[in-house]
């Protein structure tokens, strides 16, 4: 019976987080189909099946974190060939209990198979704990083993389908926990467990019921999701070792509109999505760091590590559920089209939890994008061990001074933004970042953009 496990998402990543299962134990499952989805530190993937057949068991349930390799489910490739015959297997799967009974035996007589009476002696172990912390009888689960005996999976498979199961047959609470509970009307779902197997102990109730009764009633609390939690961490932790400073550039965008108005319905037309800013600040960033090489570098042992490849990072926006980093690999090597293409195919993917770990490692600067919302300055944070983040902010049309043909000052109607460079103070002098910037700046105002395209 094929087991599914926890991948290994990266060479750095040693446990995931299983988040959400696409398939109930009991349903068929397709080889290759999403099957489960695993939350690490970097990124948010759904998993396809290794195997064709029946989910037969699912061991490590939705919200828990376990080390790589660790066996999460079951999957039977050959379902409805057990012991007890095809309308067996038909029957728990669809949750049916007249299939798990014994036909002359009520709830607590044991179940019968092909070689006489399944009594507690021939139980295992497993079995019978398993059994008791259900709150199971024997004969309330249809045995696939030999003769038609009880397993482990048996009587996972019987849990996982029952339907409408009670909060306290899944995870049973002492006589005390039932007590505070109804002493301060709270469901066992409204408590999270801190002991053993997520079990809801008395000082879970007691802070459940603490923190409730220092909120107005009709506040919502929303549980920090596991890419939440750890970007949290790492940006406190980014706050804590960088020396944070923040550089704002006025950038004359009338260049990069004039193309933008003039090939950008056909690049639509031609590559299926639009022509923003995004690709031409993400080349000119590119270009730009290529003479000012000690931004695109990251701090090591008490030196600092210039690197040779631009790898650029593009922060992406989960729907408000997170945010992730997606890496375009060799920046430096590709024309405005294909750094186009890169980028929309790395959010795509971001978005679509179709990426690995290694789309979202080995970055060596990045790009944060927030002007498409109208933002006017954004002070990023550095996304460690990086030594700086470059923010591009909404685009406006602007009255500005302009030279006129004799070299009289006119005043024109450009499109002007903004971008924020925060940089390392402790590797980079403000006249660097300052040069750098200037730099990006003339690039994005006087580059043969058109010939890219």
């Amino acid at each position: 019976m094929p087991k599914v496990t926890m991948p290994q998402l990266g060479e750095t990543v040693a446990e995931g987080t299983v988040t959400k299962w696409f398939r109930a134990v009991g349903e068929p499952v397709d080889k290759g189909e999403a099957l489960f989805e695993v939350s690490t530190d970097k990124v948010d993937t759904e998993i396809p099946s290794p195997a064709g057949g029946t989910l037969t068991a699912i061991l490590v349930p939705a919200g828990q974190t376990v080390d790589v390799g660790t066996t999460l489910a079951l999957i039977d490739e050959e379902p409805g060939e057990s012991a007890t015959g095809s309308s067996t297997t038909e029957g728990t799967a669809r949750g049916d209990r007249s299939t798990r009974r014994s036909p002359v035996s009520g709830r607590g007589a044991t179940a019968s198979g092909p070689d006489g009476d399944q009594g507690p002696a021939r139980l295992s172990p497993v079995v019978r704990r398993l059994l008791a912390e259900h709150h199971l009888e024997p004969g309330d689960v249809v045995g696939t083993g030999p003769g038609g005996r009880l397993t482990r999976e048996d009587v996972l498979a019987h849990v996982a389908t029952t339907s409408a199961p009670t909060p306290e047959a899944s995870s049973p609470v002492s006589p005390v926990v039932r007590r505070l509970l109804r002493e301060h009307g709270l469901g066992p779902d409204e408590v999270t467990g801190t002991g053993p197997g997520g079990r809801v102990q008395r000082r879970d109730v007691e802070a459940a019921a603490a923190s409730r009764a220092t909120r107005p009633r009709d506040d919502e609390v929303v549980p920090f999701s596991t890419i939440r939690r750890l970007t949290a961490e790492h940006m406190v932790r980014s706050k804590a070792t960088s020396a944070h400073t923040l550089m704002v550039r006025e950038i004359d965008y009338e260049n990069v509109e004039r193309i933008r108005r003039r090939h950008g319905p056909p690049f639509k037309d031609r590559e299926g999505h639009s022509l923003t800013y995004l690709p031409f600040n993400a080349v000119a960033a590119v270009q730009a760091l290529g003479e000012f090489p000690y931004l695109n570098a990251s701090v090591g042992d008490d030196a600092l590590v210039v690197h040779g490849a631009v790898n650029l990072g593009i922060a992406v926006d989960l729907d408000g559920q997170g945010l992730v980093v997606p890496v375009v690999r060799d920046a430096a090597s590709l024309s405005l089209r294909e750094m186009a293409a890169h980028v929309r195919a790395l959010a795509t993917g971001a978005r679509s939890k179709r990426l690995t770990v290694d789309d979202m490692s080995h970055g060596t600067f990045t790009i944060t994008n927030p002007g498409p919302y109208g933002t006017l300055v954004t002070g990023a944070i550095i996304n460690q061990p990086q030594v700086a983040i470059l923010a591009t902010d909404g685009v406006r049309r602007k009255p500005v001074v302009v030279a006129g043909p004799d070299g009289e000052e006119l005043i024109a109607i450009h499109s002007i933004g903004l971008v924020a460079l925060t940089f390392d103070h402790r590797v980079i002098d403000g006249a660097y970042a300052a040069r750098f910037l200037a730099r990006l700046a003339d690039i994005l105002e006087t580059r043969d953009w058109a010939n890219e395209l």
